[in-house]
This record gives structure tokens, C-alpha cells and sequence, in this order.
């Protein structure tokens, strides 16, 4: 029995990968409060109007609703 526990193999030890930070969900991430009023932080639909927000892809923002999109000026 002792022979069997010293010829077991060694374990690696993993390395620890560190999580990313999720990002906002829901309502917080479309709005904000400055000076006691509320401030919308992403564009609305210009076609489906002021109930749809437009999602922001880096270089662009585009509406789930109708599928309208608008491409964001180029900063140099």
C-alpha cells in the first residue's frame, strides 16, 4: 500500500487567470444624473423615435428595433 501513495504523479498547479470586469446592465448604463436632472447617455432611433435607444458598437451606433445605422465621426 505505501508504494502505491509514493509513485503517485505530482499535480501541475494551475495558474490563477484573472476575470474581466462585466460590464453595466440595464437601465444604469442609459442614463445619468447631473445637477439633479437626467442625462441619456446613448442616442435614440432616429426613425423609431425617442423610445428606442441605439446600441454602441465602437465605431457606430445601430437600433435593434429597425435596424438603422448611424457611423460615428472620426476623431484625428
Amino acid at each position: 500500500m505505501s508504494e502505491n501513495l509514493e509513485e503517485a504523479p505530482e499535480r501541475k498547479k494551475k495558474e490563477k487567470v484573472e476575470k474581466r470586469k462585466k460590464k453595466e446592465k440595464g437601465v444604469f448604463s442609459l442614463y445619468k444624473i447631473e445637477n439633479g436632472k437626467v442625462v441619456r447617455l446613448r442616442p435614440t432611433c432616429e426613425r423609431c423615435g425617442p423610445g428606442y435607444f441605439m446600441a454602441d458598437h465602437g465605431d457606430r451606433y445601430t437600433c435593434g428595433h429597425c435596424g438603422f445605422t448611424r457611423y460615428k465621426l472620426a476623431e484625428k
